[in-house]
């Protein structure tokens, strides 16, 4: 199901002109060239995110074991883990 909304845009008058010239040098409505700059717009903004390394939270406290705890012994890990 297509939903429209209707808006009310205030637009600089010589950005106005470029889309009713664009609009009529293509055969498209206002709207469709609006919401066809507003998708571009939109499409480069996620490809310009996608490419962003992702930024996971540092941690500045000091790590480690717990006493008695070797990462070598898997099956007294999970013991330990699950309280046993």
């Amino acid at each position: 199901m297509l939903l429209c909304m209707r808006t009310t845009l205030d637009l600089d008058e010589h950005l106005y002109r470029a889309l009713k010239r664009v609009a009529a040098e293509t055969g498209r409505s206002l709207r469709e060239v609006v919401e066809e700059a507003l998708r571009e717009a939109f499409a480069a903004r996620r490809k310009r995110r996608a490419g962003r390394p992702i930024r996971l939270p540092v941690s500045r406290h000091a790590g480690g074991l717990l006493p008695g705890i070797s990462l070598d012994d898997s099956a007294a890990l999970l013991d330990r883990m699950e309280g046993r």
